[in-house]
């Protein structure tokens, strides 16, 4: 095994031909510190300069539109997006209009902080707010702005809860949500912490399955030996707003952006923000280019590529609300779609959105909202999927559907296996719009969907991969119960012979859960399922380091045969700074097999499935150190990342059985989800 410096280098190319026809690659690969300036053809800044990050000149290929610098220059970032859609619902026919409220009026204003204690003190008032949103909905903001101030929500609620922010989908919300009952109760809990936790709603399938599952199961798909590689990436979450030199340590995040301060030094900068990242910040230009140059050396497909690559979503950096458009999420789309197209050999890209990846941030609404704006996300959906058909990946017709299907899609390969994408906002806890209806457990009909596509596969005797964003399990702090609990159920329908695997993202951290039969009543390796397999991110955010990850999957059953997984030391990014010959390393942090078989009897050529899993966990059980191994390939071995020691021993195993939030709820100690 070799180390590698300089992507370009004509002395070091032959040594890596030479590994790679060997069949050894090296574990390794330091890239060069010039920013590759020829990834573009123009530039709004000097893209050689080593004080400011790069700012190319995109061209929407969608829209043919060229996107303005201000958009992305940090020292112009828009602090509210007034100039976009922000639709509230319609009037209620007959309803008698409330009187008008201006926030800005200090007696109107006085008004609704009353108001806002009402709903305080009386939780199911929450009709009162519903009455105000079918009634006045204009006035739906200025009531969100009055409960985030009853609340301390935030220090700026006149902007953040405004009609050009959240006030807009809260109105929404409120207004067609069913607040006296099981929604009501939710919001109550959730938001105001003065209800009860209301459970799991109870799930009739009778009617849901189009199909009992077979008994006996199909004669499972037999292993060819062939194995393919896949990419696997997640959460870029690209900062072209990156300031060099601001403040990486700031009090409050994002940092590494103009104003930034640290409470404890307010006038004088404590860590000045790397060219590469930092811990507190999203990735810039210079680390994603990073990245992905990296990716075809370590992974051995500069000459023949990926069979295929999976996106699991999140493009889009964590600003703050107020300075996040429309126009900021399809320019991030644009940006890294394009670049994973053109430094990687990626084959077809499966790709999902996530949380980020629309504006609001994490909202989605379900089509059969109030007519008015049945449509108002469909500006997003339409967008992913132009540009997931210009680059090739998906046919005019798949696209389509996923224009219509909250941009989830179905794609059946012609080698036998179909790739399932949904859209994760609908169970993620985030997204406002999941608490209207909430006790169906499926308010948008995306896991309608999943079923049905799931169908097609066992009609047709493929295997199937799923992809999402948020997962629904693990330490069940991300999906809501209800319809996570659904989605685990679908997976006990339809697997081990359908479902061959499952991919999320989301979290950053290096993560996996696993799904037993009949909802995990009898955890056991004789009825483990399948697994979820949770990818780490690029972004560093939070105390992470940079991560990507390739698999090895055998062409004939489909099944995961070994994880690579490679970092960068993020903590390593200063000491780049000040001169121009080295860039990040990325090196080879595991092989999944390597790590965890030795303490597991098992085939060296059986695939790493929920049984193998399950197996990893019980050797966890009799040996902690399997788990604080877990702990450090969680936060992709940072410097940052907490010992798991004590309680969070048995929790992190705890976390890996639980495929929902329910099951972690009820089985798992809280707080040991994050190494962050």
């Amino acid at each position: 095994m070799a180390k590698v410096f300089g992507a370009f280098s004509v002395s070091i190319l032959p040594a890596i031909v030479a590994a790679q026809a060997s069949g050894t690659l090296p574990t390794a690969y330091t890239l060069p510190g010039v920013f590759p300036t020829s990834v573009y053809a123009a530039y709004y800044n000097d893209p050689t300069a080593t004080t400011a990050e790069p700012q190319p000149i995109i061209t929407d290929p969608v829209t043919h539109e060229v996107y303005p610098y201000w958009l992305t220059n940090p020292e112009t970032i828009p602090q509210l997006d007034t100039y976009e859609a922000h639709p509230l619902p319609p009037p209620a026919a007959g309803s008698q209009p409330a009187p008008v409220c201006d926030p800005a009026d200090h007696d109107d204003r006085e008004q609704l902080r009353l108001r806002g204690r009402l709903v305080r003190r009386l939780p199911g008032r929450l009709e009162v707010a519903k009455f105000l949103a079918l009634a006045a909905p204009e006035q739906g903001p200025s009531l969100a702005v009055a409960l985030c101030e009853a609340f301390d929500y935030s220090s700026d609620c006149a902007t953040e809860y405004s009609v050009y922010d959240l006030g807009t989908p809260i109105t929404q919300v409120i207004a067609y949500a069913d607040v006296g009952g099981y929604d009501g109760q939710v919001i109550c809990q959730r938001y105001f912490s003065m209800c009860t936790d209301p459970g799991t709603s109870p799930l009739d399938l009778t009617n849901w399955f189009a199909k009992p599952k077979p008994n006996p199961l199909p004669p499972p798909k037999q292993p060819t030996g062939e194995r393919l590689k896949v990419l696997h990436m997640s959460d870029l979450h690209i900062d072209p707003r990156y300031t060099i030199g601001a403040e990486a340590n700031c009090t409050n995040y994002l940092c590494c952006r103009p104003g930034v301060y640290n409470s404890d030094s307010p006038n004088v900068t404590v860590q000045p923000a790397p060219r590469y990242g930092a811990y507190y910040c999203d990735a810039p230009f210079t680390l994603i280019l990073a990245a992905l140059q990296a990716v075809p050396v370590l992974t051995g497909t500069e000459e023949y590529g990926f069979n295929f690559t999976i996106y699991t979503g999140d493009l889009v950096s964590h600003d703050p609300d107020q300075e996040l458009s429309r126009a900021y999420t399809v320019y991030s789309e644009t940006v890294l779609y394009d670049l994973l197209k053109r430094q990687i050999n990626s084959g077809p890209v499966y790709a999902v959105m996530g949380n980020h990846d629309t504006y609001n941030e994490a909202q989605n609404s379900p089509y059969d909202i109030d007519p008015s704006i049945t449509g108002q996300f469909n500006w997003d959906y339409d967008h992913l999927a132009s540009l997931w058909e210009i680059e090739g990946w998906l046919s005019a017709e798949t696209a389509q559907q996923a224009r219509t299907h909250y941009s989830a899609y179905s794609v059946q390969r012609t080698d036998g296996l179909r790739i399932i994408t949904v859209n994760t906002d609908f169970w993620y806890t985030a997204n406002y719009y999941n608490y209207m209806n909430l006790s169906s457990s499926d308010n948008s009909g995306m896991l309608r969907f999943l079923t049905d596509e799931l169908q097609d596969a066992e009609d047709a005797g493929d295997r199937a991969w799923i992809l999402g964003h948020v997962p629904t399990g693990w330490d069940g702090t991300n999906a809501l119960k209800n319809p996570s609990n659904l989605f685990y159920q679908i997976v006990d329908r339809y697997s081990p012979h359908v479902i061959a695997a499952i991919f999320f993202g989301h979290d950053h951290e290096d993560e996996l859960s696993i799904f037993y039969a009949n909802n995990a009543t009898s955890i056991s390796a004789e009825n483990a399922l399948t697994a979820s397999w949770i990818m780490p991110s690029v972004t560093p955010l939070t105390n992470l380091n940079s991560g990507f990850r390739m698999y090895e999957v055998d062409s004939g059953t489909f099944e995961v045969l070994d994880a690579y997984t490679w970092y960068a030391d993020v903590n390593a990014f200063g000491a780049l700074d000040g001169q121009t010959e080295f860039g990040p390393t990325y090196e080879l942090e595991y092989s999944t097999r390597e790590a965890y078989g030795a303490s597991i009897e098992w085939g060296s050529n059986d695939p790493l499935n929920a049984t193998w899993w399950h197996l990893v966990t019980e050797a966890m059980e009799a040996n902690s150190t399997l788990v604080e191994l877990f702990n450090t390939y969680q936060g992709k071995s940072s410097v940052r990342s907490p010992a798991c020691t004590g309680e969070c021993i048995t929790a992190k195993i705890c976390y890996m059985r639980s495929g929902s939030a329910p099951i972690a709820a009820a089985n798992c100690p809280s707080g040991y989800g994050s190494v962050q």
